[in-house]
This record gives C-alpha cells, sequence and structure tokens, in this order.
C-alpha cells in the first residue's frame, strides 16, 4: 500500500500508539511539506514515544518554517513531562541552531535533576553557536557526571571561544582515554599555537585512537 499523507494522517488518529508511532517513521517517505505539516501533530501525541519521534524528525523538517517549530519546540523543552522528549527537543533545538532559545535551555539546565537532559542541552549547544553558552558551558565542564563534562568539551571547541583553550588543556593528562579524544576533537578547532603544542604532545597518548585522532587532525 502506498504512503500517502491522507494514510499517515489515519494512522496518527489511530488508538494504537503504535500506529501513530509507524506514522512518523512513514513520513521520510512524505515529501517534506507534507511531512512537516503532520509531524507537528505527532509532537503533541499523548503517548511520549511518540511524541519523542516526532521532536526528533523536527530536527530536518524544521527549517521549513523555525517561526513555527521554535514555540513548538520550546514547549517540549519546558513543559514534557518526560525527560527523553525534553532532551530531544534539546538535540533538535541544537541541530536546527534556535539562538533565540538559549536562555530556555540555560534556564533548563539549572533546573532539571535530569541528567540526560543536562547532557542534552550541553551536547546542543555546541551546535547552537551561542557565544553566551561559554558560562554555562565552563559551569558543565565541572560536573560530576563525567559525561556531561565530556559532552561539555566537545561543545566548547565547536563554540571556539578562546576562552576554553585554559579549560581544556587542563584535560590533557585525564586519565579517561575517551576524554582525551573528545579533547582531541575540541582542540582541533583551534588555530593558537598552545592548542597544536597540545596535539603534538597527544600524538604520543598511550592510546592509540587518541593518538591517531591527534595525528590525523595534526595533518589535515
Amino acid at each position: 500500500m502506498a504512503i500517502t499523507p491522507d494514510s499517515v494522517r489515519e494512522l496518527l488518529h489511530s488508538d494504537d500508539y503504535g500506529d501513530r508511532l509507524r506514522a512518523v517513521n512513514q513520513m521520510r517517505e512524505l515529501d517534506p511539506t507534507e511531512a512537516f505539516e503532520l509531524v507537528q501533530l505527532a509532537a503533541n501525541d499523548g503517548n511520549a514515544r511518540v511524541r519523542y519521534a516526532a521532536i526528533s524528525q523536527i530536527a530536518s523538517l524544521g527549517q521549513q518554517d523555525l517561526a513555527t517549530v521554535e514555540p513548538l519546540l520550546l514547549r517540549s523543552l519546558t513543559n514534557d513531562p518526560e525527560p527523553d522528549v525534553q532532551a530531544a527537543a534539546a538535540d533538535t533545538i541544537g541541530g536546527l541552531k534556535l539562538k533565540s532559545a538559549y536562555p530556555d535551555l540555560a534556564a533548563l539546565y539549572h533546573s532539571t535533576d535530569e541528567w540526560l537532559v543536562k547532557f542534552s542541552i550541553v551536547a546542543a549547544l555546541g551546535e547552537l553557536g551561542e557565544p553566551s553558552a561559554f558560562d554555562l558551558l565552563q559551569e558543565a565542564l565541572a560536573s560530576d557526571n563525567e559525561l556531561i563534562a565530556t559532552a561539555a568539551i566537545g561543545a566548547l571547541g565547536e563554540l571556539g571561544d578562546s576562552r576554553a583553550l585554559p579549560l581544556l588543556l587542563n584535560h590533557v593528562g585525564h586519565p579517561d582515554w575517551q576524554v582525551r579524544h573528545r579533547l582531541v576533537q575540541a582542540l582541533a578547532q583551534f588555530s593558537q599555537p598552545e592548542a597544536q603544542t597540545a596535539l603534538r604532545q597527544l600524538t604520543n597518548d598511550e592510546s592509540d585512537i587518541v593518538a591517531g585522532a591527534a595525528r590525523q587532525h595534526l595533518s589535515s
């Protein structure tokens, strides 16, 4: 049976959440303009898995009309009862580079107890490219949660603010190779001599993965 806007819309109105979830997946087969209208319906579904799938898909559809999707995403970010959906909203806001949403992201970071939401906000801030996010990322870098701190390293690299360099260089000797690997990727975003010096140091890292990544960035 061919997938059409009408068939997807019919599934979206099913009492079975599995049908509605299938409808969101089928939207990928539709024209983006048609899918954009339908994904907004799914983003307000009563089932968290359906909302999560819809919010995630807005990352690829939302560029059509940012003025429409921003308030929808902000509602999901701040009001949805499910942390997974809030995290997806943060990811999508970052992917769509909705810089005006930064105050809402920062406020939620400081008010939520959900580590996954905090992690997603920090990761999104790198993509967002909002200069005022530096202070929050500096705070996240000192988080007791290793995943949040590691995400902050990556986000500071993407942000590219030279004030991050001294903070990042403190992690060259970090005991976790995965943190050092993320550090290599972050330092590669900076052209300053101290960043290049640190990358050269990391070419001799005890982890072959870290050393290889450092060599690759220096030769590119």
